[in-house]
């Protein structure tokens, strides 16, 4: 399946010298870390309270043994692996093909993959902090603190790196991303709905040749792309040559 749109594909990658890829939840689900808006994503599991609302910042603060809860059983998947789409990403930015990846996920999982120029629009699970001294720590102190883990400092209360519904994104984090789309000749979008504000904003600023869309499902906004392929992102990355 698929072969006509994977020749494409490749035949737009060999074209390219600066492709940024922009991805969602989708890129993850193949490394087994649930999505937020699939028919078995979180949203339509049974909590107490919505997903939304327990990733909210007034939540974390005046909920805080709750969303840690939470937090750590459905947000932490700290055995995850890097699926054959990070794998790629990763190769294409060895060989100098690829120049960016902008990401909406905060599992580190490009990292682990080997990328290095990543963007995390919405934070990272493995940066947590000190709210009181600033203090450090992984997330591995974090998922095996009992309750809600506390500095060995001073025992203010850690906060995950990541960017809760009611916070504002990292300025710096949206210029860079903003750039290296602004200047990619291929931008490839995987694994994303485009229905998180501000993020899904960011690809109207590509102005390059090709703009692929890869999603299993459809998106919450019309994209005029080159090539579509409605198909998991990494059954489709992993038949990529880089050349």
């Amino acid at each position: 399946m698929y072969e006509e749109e994977v020749q494409q594909l490749q035949k737009m990658i060999d074209e390219s010298s600066a492709i940024v890829f922009f991805g969602g939840a989708g890129v993850s689900t193949e490394s087994n870390i649930p999505d937020f808006r699939s028919a078995d994503g979180l949203y339509h599991q049974s909590y107490r309270y919505s997903p939304e609302q327990v990733v909210s910042h007034s939540f974390f603060m005046q909920h805080t043994e709750a969303f840690y809860e939470f937090y750590k059983e459905k947000m932490m998947i700290l055995d995850a692996k890097p699926n054959p789409a990070h794998l790629k990403l990763a190769e294409l930015e060895q060989a100098g093909k690829l120049s960016a990846v902008v990401t909406q996920n905060i599992d580190g999982l490009h990292q682990a993959a080997g990328s290095k120029n990543v963007y995390e629009l919405h934070g990272s699970i493995m940066r947590n902090y000190c709210m009181d001294c600033g203090a450090s720590y992984d997330a591995f102190y974090v998922k095996n603190a009992k309750g809600i883990p506390r500095c060995e400092k001073c025992g203010g209360v850690i906060k995950p790196d990541v960017v809760l519904y009611e916070e504002g994104l990292d300025s710096a984090t949206i210029q860079g991303a903003i750039q290296v789309i602004s200047q990619a000749d291929l931008l490839i979008i995987g694994g994303t709905s485009l229905v998180v504000y501000p993020a899904a904003s960011f690809i109207d600023y590509f102005r390059g040749k090709y703009l692929v869309l890869i999603n299993k499902s459809e998106t919450g906004r019309t994209v005029h792309t080159s090539l579509t392929i409605s198909a998991p992102i990494g059954q489709i990355l992993r038949r990529i040559e880089v050349n």
